[in-house]
This record gives C-alpha cells, structure tokens and sequence, in this order.
C-alpha cells in the first residue's frame, strides 16, 4: 500500500473533513450528475494532490462513447471515474458501464462514486472479464483521519498511485478479509496446530483433524464464509499462496509464474458482489 508523508496524511485528513460538509450540502440539495463531477473533480485536486487542468480530462472518450474522467500522470492513465449524481445509489448496472469502458481501455483500475460513496475497483483482463472490488468508502460519514480513508484517497493520491502500491493495496485486502481468513483456518497446518494444541492442554486426548475440519465449517465459521462464492474463491487463492510460497524457497522466481486467482475482497455492503464475472 501507499506509504504516505505526513504533509501528504494531512492534506487529505483537513481537505476531506472541508468536503465532508460540502458534501453533505449536496446531497441535501440533490444536485445533478454534472454538478457531482464539478466537486470530485475539485476533490481530485484537492484531496488526492492533481492539478484539475493538466491531470485531469473531463468526458475522456473511450470508442465513441466518454467517461465522466480520467486522471493522467506521466502520459498514462492511472484510473478512470464514473460519475453518477450524489443523490443516486450505485446500482450493478453502473459497476458494470465503469466496467465496460475500462476494459475497452484497456485501463485496470476504476473508480465509481457518487461523492458521498466511493468504491475502487480492480479489472482482471481474462476470459471473462472480471472485476474485484478493491474499497468502499462513506466519504460522509468516515472520520477524514480514519485508515480507511487515508487508504482510499493515500492509493488514490498523485503521490501514492502506482502499479506497485496498488497491487500491494489489493493483495493485502484479499489475503486479510473475513473470507481468506476463514479459509486460512481450514487449511491442513492450523488444523494440525488446533489438533496438537487441544491435546496439550487436555493431557494426551486424542481429536481427528477431520473432525475438527467438520467442526469448523459446520458449527464455529459462519455459513457464509464457507458456502458462498467468495468464500470459494478465497480457498483458491489461500490454495495457489501455499503453492507459490513452497516454490519460492526451491527458486524464488517460479512464485510469480502463476496467474493470479480473483479473491474476493471484504468491503462495507454485505450485498455488494467482490468478484463477478462481467458478461
């Protein structure tokens, strides 16, 4: 993730908290779509550190059709937004537009929001395309000086955006996320942990790791951090970081090898899909 100096941390604490008032306003009045984009455009300069006139493209057009803006730096396109007005909710057919005109971009990372809502999220270019999301943000209602958002606009920011810190952002996300954890607790070493553990403080008895296997997914993990497709997905990560993790100490450049699995990534609507396949 993005390490941040501290005028950086600041600067993003003190803009927010000013826009969170701002905000606020807007949403009261319910302002149009166009008037949303003014203000993130403003955010954009002076939250996450771009200049609005050299970094910033307003309608960025993307094979005959445009999306709200793009944010440029060094010639390349860090990301895109779509914009939807602060009083409408951010429904799967927007995730889907700000999808779309990504991947016929050929652009990885998007931003969807509203100005009170932001959600980040990762595009995987395979066969479907798929997409992860990232972050999610009350940008309202989060303390300005909170982690979660210093690490949606720190990521965001001119000088936190980078390929390397993004993909650090969303490894740490996925392999730290309710999911991943459940599925780490299933896995056959801290079964044997557990097992040996039990029998340690119990004075020799003896407990099956089938059993406690059972035990866990039946009684002690909640059922939807075993049966959903998150769940599945994060097994399948936990499953090919073993793999890479036991390559990397026989020849370190064998872990990368690998193509990466889509992990879900917990985030703050349990309604909202992490990994799906765009159709």
């Amino acid at each position: 993730m993005a390490k941040l100096s501290t005028k950086v941390a600041t600067r993003i604490t003190t803009q927010l908290k000013r826009y969170q008032s701002v905000l606020s306003g807007l949403l009261k009045r319910d302002v149009s779509e166009a008037d949303t984009v003014t203000v993130i455009n403003d955010m954009l300069s002076d939250i996450c550190g771009y200049d609005k006139y050299l970094h910033v493209t307003s309608q960025y057009a993307i094979r005959g059709t445009y999306v709200d803006l793009a944010v440029k730096f060094d010639d390349e396109i860090r990301f895109i937004i779509e914009v939807k007005a602060i009083g409408i909710d951010l429904k799967d057919a927007h995730v889907k537009q700000a999808i779309d005109y990504a991947a016929n971009e050929g652009i990885e990372w998007v931003v969807l929001t509203n100005g009170a809502h932001w959600r980040i999220y990762k595009v995987h270019f395979g066969q479907p395309i798929e997409k992860i999301l990232v972050c999610e943000l009350d940008a309202i209602e989060a303390s300005a000086k909170s982690p979660e958002a210093l690490e949606c606009f720190g990521n965001l920011s001119r000088e936190g955006f980078s390929k390397g810190t993004m993909a650090e952002f969303l490894l740490h996300k996925q392999v730290t996320n309710k999911f991943t954890v459940a599925a780490v607790l299933q896995t056959d070493f801290i079964l044997e942990v557990l097992r040996r553990e039990i029998r340690r403080m119990s004075s020799g008895v003896k407990v099956e790791v089938d059993y406690l296997k059972t035990l866990l997914r039946e009684e002690v993990i909640k059922r939807d951090l075993v049966d959903s497709d998150e769940a599945k997905a994060a097994l399948q990560n936990i499953k090919r970081l073993q793999r890479a993790a036991t390559r990397k100490k026989a020849a370190p450049k064998a872990a990368d090898e690998e193509a990466p699995i889509v992990a879900p990534v917990e985030d703050a609507s349990a309604s909202t899909p992490r990994a799906v396949a765009i159709p």
